[in-house]
């Protein structure tokens, strides 16, 4: 049976209602077939139409605007936080589904995805935003000038990935890279062998850094035992607190650090310049993004002062290091009533300090006769415009 028939059959089983037309066998060998259907899934909203074999691109091509978000595990938990924080709230109805919405960004699909498959898929243009962890990014985006990354610094999910010998052994003396690559028990008959994830990352970092005959074996989860099992005499691999490594009796040496992660939010260049309206949605989300990120930590300390002159009191909250919020001090003056009218002898002062110099801020407004100090933390911070945003429009060349 010719290919067309088995797949037009398999078709009509798939399809009520559907009759194909199958050529005979002495004749399907000259005649010339067309075939056009259309095939919808994945709640996608374009169809794909095949014809002849060949996909009509004009069919497939998408007017929404796709965020790629890690499916699963701290990272994927972590995003969402975030974007709930940013009054970005993902819906989705059905857990199960890869598909949700943003109701806060109109003509935007979020899709699921495992972390290296979202930078596959910026690469390729299924995506055109997405959050990934720096190390991932690097490793699988292997310098690709069509991604951008548009937010550098989420402050979650941070690591780094790290070269790690053991403690012990030959390795015993051994303290930095330098040193590594300059054991003579490295040759071509007998490398260094390194069980790593990565790939790309590991063989270019080591090479960089001299040391020529190395074995790579490629690995996933527990790492840490590769060394203690023989497999391997080191491992390059995401390190958060350095605690797993020392209780398998590793250790980091000096220059080892390949790169410091943390989630970013990375965009496709081609996607940026030519999809309709994803300028201006990647505007908002950072707006939104670099607001919440300035506030967290930070808190609004408003105080009475009694003063002669907003001046004089703006004055004294300046002569306190820790008082100097943001851009200076807010004096404004507190009316209240008296016998002879009303009187301006007190003012309202509001700064914004960190968390850090909460209490000290609080012990030097006191000192310098602050009274009735209330204190709340702050949400967002909205700078006239976000630096980031000027970063990436001149990326674009914009």
């Amino acid at each position: 049976m010719s290919l067309v028939q088995t797949s037009l059959q398999q078709f009509s089983a798939a399809a009520s209602g559907f009759t194909p037309f199958l050529p005979s066998p002495s004749s399907h060998s000259s005649a010339r077939i067309s075939v056009k259907f259309t095939v919808s899934c994945c709640s996608v909203s374009s169809p794909v139409t095949v014809v002849n074999g060949n996909v009509d691109m004009k069919a497939t091509e998408r007017n929404e605007i796709r965020l790629g978000l890690p499916s699963k595990g701290r990272m994927a938990s972590d995003t969402l936080n975030l974007l709930k924080d940013c009054q970005l709230s993902v819906r989705q109805p059905n857990p199960r589904q890869y598909v949700a919405d943003i109701p806060q960004l109109s003509n935007v699909e979020v899709w699921f995805q495992r972390p290296k498959d979202i930078v596959k898929k910026l690469v390729s243009g299924d995506l055109d935003l997405g959050i990934v962890g720096l190390d991932t990014l690097s490793e699988y985006g292997q310098g690709n000038e069509d991604l951008i990354l548009v937010h550098d610094a989420l402050a979650y999910g941070d690591c780094r990935l790290s070269l790690a010998i053991p403690k012990y052994g030959i390795f015993e003396r051994i303290n930095s890279v330098k040193e590594l690559a300059e054991m003579p028990q490295w040759t071509a008959d007998k490398p260094l062998r390194v069980a790593t994830g990565f790939t790309y990352l590991g063989p270019k970092f080591l090479k960089e850094n001299g040391l020529q005959h190395v074995d790579f074996s490629t690995a996933d989860g527990a790492l840490e035992a590769a060394p203690a099992m023989g497999i391997a005499d080191a491992i390059v691999d995401l390190v958060s607190s350095g605690t797993t490594l020392k209780e398998n009796n590793l250790k980091e040496i000096e220059g080892g650090v390949l790169l410091e992660s943390q989630a970013v939010l990375v965009g496709s260049k081609k996607s940026l310049l030519q999809r309709e309206g994803l300028l201006d949605i990647t505007h908002e989300i950072l707006e939104r993004f670099e607001a919440h990120l300035r506030a967290l930590g930070q808190f609004t300390v408003v105080a009475n002062m009694r003063g002669s002159s907003a001046e004089e009191v703006a004055e004294r909250i300046l002569s306190q290091p820790s008082l100097s919020g943001l851009q200076g001090p807010t004096v404004s003056p507190v009316f209240r009533k008296s016998d002879s009218g009303l009187k301006a002898d007190y003012y309202a002062i509001v700064i914004c300090v960190p968390k850090k110099l909460l209490y000290k801020s609080v012990q030097q407004l006191r000192a310098i006769g602050g009274s009735g100090v209330l204190v709340s933390p702050l949400t967002y911070i909205f700078d006239e415009e976000t630096p980031r945003w000027r970063e990436l429009i001149s990326k674009l060349g914009l």
